[in-house]
């Protein structure tokens, strides 16, 4: 485990924000696999259960608002990290429009706050995560490229457009590539992601989770939005991602201190029914209806990404098909109720690095 990605996370420090999320936990799992040091910095877990308390990681974890500049510059003067993989976020579009203010004061003045610390401290390398969404939304039917402008329908996803020109704005002002090395040692990336599953997550309002809650509990799941399509990858896809971009950035590569999509292949787009209908072939219990309510927000229908940027530079390429994908969450939650809560994150962790192994990407190479 210690030999992927050059060796490059071996014995360094990394600030991970919003390590109690969903992502954040696979994430902290995996960095500490690899025999780095991480220091998580988040609020409280939202949910119970949640994943990273039944991970019981061997981590520094501190509760604290990425809002907080003074905890944040106090935190990150103590432990000194080397990397800040930046997850941190109010990550839900339906309660963005019930809490707008709270959405971009976290997702943007959080964000800035972050960036400010890590300014302040001379980070060497910062990952910060979007979000596909963060796209000026066309529903066209060709994926998204880095080069695409910024956008955002609901408060969530304008949001996390705002902290991508956010980053934009620090890599230009402070962070300058031509004077890297010069002025300033650090180099800031942002990667945006599609919608993503895996066990442990009990967030509010995802597709998933809201099935895995409904068979636990006997009852149909209700299907608000059946036609939306969707690019559905594993957790661990982008997280290979970021980690690959990290690994360049703390290799002082300047060239990839820029935007990043990870997403599935076009196969992996697919709609919110046909999700379902996968799902059930794991899990009989399963059983839904559709609840087309004509007061719905409005959320995007078509969304997907164009990856060529990762694939052609990073050698970055998607290891899971959209049937493993489910498959191997669907055996996640089964163990998870059926088995006394059994946890199963570093097996699906092992077996994802076997598979990518197996498809010789250059991150497993040592």
């Amino acid at each position: 485990m210690q030999n992927l990605f050059n060796k490059i996370y071996k014995d360094k420090t990394v600030l991970v924000t919003g390590h109690t999320g969903f992502k954040g936990s696979w994430l902290s799992l995996w960095l500490i696999e690899m025999g780095a040091k991480v220091v998580g910095y988040s609020l409280e877990a939202p949910t119970s259960p949640n994943h990273i308390d039944l991970l019981d990681l061997d981590m520094i974890s501190i509760i604290g608002d990425i809002r907080d500049l003074h905890k944040l510059n106090s935190v990150m003067a103590e432990y000194e990290p080397e990397i800040v993989f930046h997850l941190a976020a109010q990550p839900l579009v339906r309660l963005s429009y019930e809490d707008p203010i709270d959405t971009y004061e976290t997702n943007v003045m959080g964000t800035l706050k972050v960036l400010e610390a890590c300014k302040n401290n001379n980070v060497k390398a910062i990952v910060n995560i979007t979000s596909d969404k963060a796209y000026e939304n066309k529903e066209w039917v060709w994926g998204y490229r880095e080069n695409d402008p910024m956008g955002g329908y609901d408060p969530y996803s304008s949001s996390k457009g705002c902290a991508e020109l956010l980053v934009s704005s620090y890599r230009n002002s402070y962070f300058n590539l031509s004077e890297y090395k010069k002025t300033h040692n650090t180099l800031i990336a942002s990667c945006r992601a599609g919608n993503v599953i895996g066990g442990g997550d009990w967030a509010q309002d995802r597709l998933m989770t809201d099935i895995m809650l409904s068979v636990s509990q006997g009852k149909k799941v209700s299907i608000r939005n059946p036609y939306a399509t969707r690019p559905w990858q594993h957790v661990l896809e982008p997280l290979s991602g970021y980690l690959s971009v990290g690994q360049k950035l703390l290799q002082e590569k300047v060239e990839f201190a820029e935007g990043w999509n990870f997403g599935p292949s076009d196969e992996g787009s697919i709609t919110v029914e046909q999700v379902v209908q996968h799902v059930k072939k794991h899990w009989d219990k399963i059983d839904y209806d559709i609840n087309k309510d004509p007061n719905q927000l409005h959320e995007a229908n078509l969304l997907k990404l164009d990856c060529s940027k990762a694939h052609t530079y990073l050698k970055w390429l998607a290891v899971w098909d959209s049937e493993k994908t489910f498959e191997m969450t669907i055996k996640w939650y089964k163990e998870f109720y059926d088995n006394n809560q059994q946890v199963i994150t570093q097996n699906n962790l092992v077996n994802y690095i076997k598979d990518a192994k197996n498809k010789n990407l250059e991150w497993t190479r040592s």
